[in-house]
């Protein structure tokens, strides 16, 4: 019976001086206002280059980011792998509008699919459409019945045609790639270049993973249409199950427009439906595959569960847990050392760059319930552990 209480397992990468960070990083991440005027002091210091590198280095990038470019992170893939941890890199830059970005920022993408190739310690590659899009362009393009000027049909086409190339050379070199979700309001937009990347690559099996965010209480349905259409056609579907990352931002905007929420009601609905979902992906892995993103104990205890009921083999190459680099290592850890597959998220990128994915982080944990403390009091114990 796998138990993610063992902190000996959990923390066995870690040093002493790494356990004292990261408690204390969690400690003032505990507290929102602490938080809330670190970001503004954060965002002040940059404006003003002020010479602030250091400390965020040495801190929070430290915490949640593997370096700042690709070969900077072969020191955290390496250590990863030694606990049988794969290593998903994750080019986190974020808020570029210009054509010149989105190319470097596909070309960056590529690099990290290059990097995957014959590489058992990086078994996937990930990309957010907006690094490689213009938000508006993808908002508009959201609703079918909108008509795309003709300056904006050739933005639309250059979005398709970044993301197929990125896609072709995960095909070529056998590296499975995740489409991250994203706001509802351009989700419809990259749901459907997803499933046509879908179509095209995933004939033998998963190259192109669709991401579902289960805290949205139409995705039950989605996945069930999905899992029919797939088993109709003749392809692969490639599953990233997360419960989502812009509940606020989502309830907020739906008061403001005047529509319904697309977000569930409770928790409780999301964890339903996120194990819900679990149970349907383990019952038709013959045309699908799984990554189940998530830092909740119960549901990854729960597809532990499932794996073993319905006899799966847990080594097999569509069925995959994954969390964050700098956090839930008490999963991720434990997971591994009873031979699961598991890998972590592992941002990079120039610090000033990736500090909005950092200063996100920061928020989650705050927000999340129990997170941040769940993280203290485990850090806790191992220290008290290590001192006895």
């Amino acid at each position: 019976m796998i138990t993610f209480e063992n902190t000996e397992i959990a923390f066995k990468s870690k040093t002493d001086k790494d356990l004292i960070r990261a408690y204390w990083l969690f400690k003032i991440i505990g507290y929102p206002r602490v938080v809330k005027f670190g970001k503004w002091f954060t965002e002040i210091a940059l404006k003003l280059n002020l010479p602030i590198d250091g400390i965020i280095k040495k801190t929070i990038f430290k915490q949640f980011c593997g370096g700042v470019n690709i070969e900077d992170c072969s020191s955290k893939i390496k250590e990863l792998n030694d606990y049988k941890i794969g290593t998903i890199l994750d080019y986190s830059v974020e808020g570029k509008t210009e054509e010149v970005d989105f190319e470097k920022t596909t070309q960056e993408i590529i690099a990290t699919i290059l990097k995957a190739k014959d590489n058992p310690a990086i078994p996937f590659a990930v990309f957010k459409i907006t690094g490689i899009a213009t938000f508006s362009i993808l908002e508009k393009a959201n609703d079918i019945q909108n008509e795309l000027s003709d300056l904006e049909k050739k933005a639309y086409l250059g979005i398709i045609q970044r993301v197929e190339r990125i896609c072709e050379a995960a095909y070529k070199n056998n590296v499975p790639v995740f489409i991250d979700a994203e706001e509802t309001w351009i989700q419809d937009s990259i749901d459907r270049i997803t499933l046509s990347m879908i179509m095209k690559f995933n004939k033998e099996k998963a190259i192109v993973f669709n991401t579902l965010q289960m805290y949205r209480h139409d995705r039950i349905d989605f996945l069930r249409k999905l899992i029919e259409e797939t088993h109709k056609g003749n392809y692969h579907y490639g599953i990233k199950l997360v419960r989502g990352a812009y509940m606020e931002k989502e309830r907020e905007r739906a008061i403001q427009f005047g529509y319904p929420s697309p977000i569930q009601n409770t928790k409780e609905d999301s964890d339903r439906d996120y194990n819900l979902a679990l149970e349907l992906i383990c019952s038709n892995l013959d045309c699908l595959a799984l990554c189940a993103g998530t830092h909740n104990e119960e549901s990854s205890l729960y597809l532990t569960q499932l794996i073993a009921e319905k006899g799966l083999d847990k080594n097999a190459d569509n069925l995959y847990f994954a969390q964050l680099l700098g956090m839930s290592d008490h999963i991720s850890y434990n997971l591994a050392a009873n031979d699961f597959h598991v890998a972590k998220y592992v941002p990079y990128g120039p610090i000033k760059e990736v500090l909005p994915y950092l200063l996100r982080r920061a928020d989650e944990n705050t927000s999340v319930a129990g997170q941040t403390s769940r993280e203290l009091s485990l850090l806790s114990f191992e220290k008290n552990r290590r001192k006895k």
